[in-house]
């Protein structure tokens, strides 16, 4: 039997990934969220962002004209990360709805697609500036505030509403 399998079937924790730090005691909490009508359509992200002790700090979204959905949810990702970076403290976890956008974030998927590789290589020399960071992925409906300023964002290609 190899060294290697042996090892595994007795001690599975020697080839597991380590845990990743602790949470600090002071962070931000970034709720992310992006979407296109039609992807690609009309595009938008929103992101709220919460202190430690859920006090919201900031809501930041925008309209981001004809993109993809997955444009747009990398764009709201790099919105939070640039706050955290601007703003600090230098210690942010994401929470997003982009199942794609974390499994990737965390090194799990490859970003294949063209237009995403430098919003990736991006948002990693970003996270590159941080202290400490944590992104994971939540269903939809525990994300609505970040997606009612998504919303609100591709409103804009319609023009102000009266």
């Amino acid at each position: 039997m190899p060294f290697r399998s042996y090892l595994r079937k007795k001690s599975p924790s020697l080839f597991s990934e380590p845990a990743p730090p602790a949470r600090p005691d002071h962070y931000l909490l970034a709720h992310v969220d992006g979407g296109a009508r039609g992807n690609p359509g009309p595009a938008g992200y929103g992101v709220v962002i919460e202190d430690e002790k859920g006090t919201s700090v900031a809501q930041l979204s925008e309209y981001l004209g004809h993109q993809t959905n997955n444009f747009a949810e990398y764009s709201g990702l790099l919105a939070a990360l640039r706050y955290a970076v601007d703003h600090g403290p230098r210690a942010l976890e994401v929470v997003a709805d982009s199942e794609l956008m974390v499994k990737q974030m965390n090194g799990q998927y490859k970003v294949r697609a063209p237009q995403l590789i430098d919003l990736y290589q991006q948002a990693r020399a970003l996270v590159r500036q941080l202290d400490w960071f944590r992104i994971r992925h939540v269903r939809r409906a525990h994300n609505s505030a970040a997606d009612k300023l998504a919303n609100r964002a591709m409103d804009q290609a319609n023009g102000p509403k009266v």
